[in-house]
């Protein structure tokens, strides 16, 4: 007889959002005439960029005509496109080899596969709060995970690994509390992982919402990276890609780990990736070649910075609220403290009933959540307005004041 995987018993039965879906449930139902406004799921709103809407055309008209039209693409991604990518860190002064680049439908996937080259038997580190992925990914294929405190004391920027790990998790611009680690700050990850025989997975999703240039967009910024870190990327944020999705991962060929030469790491993503991928779409690979052209990069930058003031208008006017909020200046997340007496859900509860506003519950990225709210500035601005305004309105300072 089949048996079951036990480890699906050690996460929550449902993903987050669709926790909030079924929470927000009742209060929509016997309410029908109230309009919601969404500021829980990260999902961007604005169509995409024309440059980028001439690329995707270009790849669905290369189709259309037998001279131009592919079949299956290579699993690692189009050459061209690798290229480009790393080209495109080329440009930011890190030396990234297109061999080195994998092509994916996304960073959500390779975050939750990218484990696999790794034993079975290693401890995974990852922060908390955290990404779910991160975190639920490991625990389903029964690895041992261990979490790094990352704290309203700490900048919320996650401490290093107490114990041994073999795998170290980071996310910056970091999901879901907004906080940026300075270039000192991942130093201190890449020392620690040179010394200990570790792997830092670097999901970088968030990267080109930072404002500051002081702060690295990129593992491979500090020195010796390359020996110790796996980046993941993704357009998703970057460009609108979230429902055509492409992403990519970069594998070191200096990448080391215990028994393996080097290569080994990059060989090893290889074979996995052409089992189990048929590679990205071609379509959607000619729009990231559009998103990495000239014209692309301004019109993909122009709405990064449309989404940032959004989060400025949301941090300005809770602030104002008398609420105390981080993220939200090099992140399109701010991390919203709980009024005193409030737990995550309890005021997700108030926001949604009193000023029907749906938000995300910070204990739903770990325990160390519990107590904040995250709130996205992916939205179009006429309901971001009307969303703080709400809350504003139907809360008073008072409330606020402790919080």
């Amino acid at each position: 007889m089949a048996k079951i995987n036990p480890h699906f018993n050690e996460i929550a039965q449902g993903y987050f959002s669709a926790e909030i879906a079924k929470r927000a449930k009742p209060f929509i139902d016997s309410h029908p005439g109230v309009e919601l406004i969404k500021l829980g799921i990260g999902n961007t709103t604005e169509p995409l960029v024309p440059a980028v809407i001439e690329g995707l055309r270009k790849g669905v008209e290369k189709l259309g005509k037998p001279e131009t039209y592919t079949g299956y693409g290579d699993e690692q991604g189009d050459e061209r496109l690798r290229k480009a990518i790393a080209e495109w860190y080329g440009a930011r002064g890190m030396d990234v080899e297109p061999g080195a680049v994998f092509v994916s439908d996304g960073a959500k996937t390779d975050c939750a596969n990218i484990s696999s080259i790794f034993s079975d038997d290693s401890v995974v580190a990852i922060s908390d709060p955290v990404y779910p992925v991160y975190r639920d990914s490991n625990i389903i294929e029964g690895r041992k995970v261990v979490y790094m405190q990352g704290l309203e004391e700490n900048g919320f920027i996650p401490e290093l690994p107490r114990e041994k790990a073999d795998i170290i998790f980071l996310c910056s611009p970091n999901n879901p509390t907004g906080a940026v680690a300075t270039k000192e700050q991942l130093k201190a990850f890449v020392d620690h992982a040179r010394e200990h025989n570790a792997v830092i997975i670097f999901d970088a999703a968030y990267s080109e919402y930072i404002r500051d240039p002081g702060l690295p967009k990129s593992i491979y910024e500090v020195d010796g990276a390359k020996t110790c870190a796996i980046e993941i990327q993704s357009f998703s944020k970057s460009a609108g890609f979230t429902g055509v999705r492409l992403g990519w991962t970069v594998v070191p060929k200096e990448l080391q780990a215990e028994g393996a030469s080097p290569g080994t790491l990059n060989q090893f993503w290889n074979r996995r990736q052409t089992t189990m991928f048929n590679g990205a779409s071609n379509i959607a690979q000619e729009g990231g070649l559009a998103i990495l052209s000239p014209e692309g990069q301004k019109q993909t930058h122009e709405q990064i910075d449309y989404y940032m003031k959004n989060a400025s208008i949301i941090k300005e006017g809770l602030e104002g609220a008398g609420l105390k909020v981080f993220g939200g200046v090099h992140a399109p997340y701010i991390w919203l403290k709980c009024p005193a007496g409030f737990s995550s859900w309890e005021f997700f509860d108030e926001l949604l009933t009193k000023a029907h506003v749906i938000t995300t519950p910070g204990v739903t990225f770990g325990k160390n959540g519990e107590g904040y709210l995250r709130l996205s500035a992916f939205g179009h601005r006429e309901n971001i307005e009307k969303a703080v305004r709400s809350i504003r309105e139907n809360f008073g300072t008072e409330m606020f004041k402790h919080a």
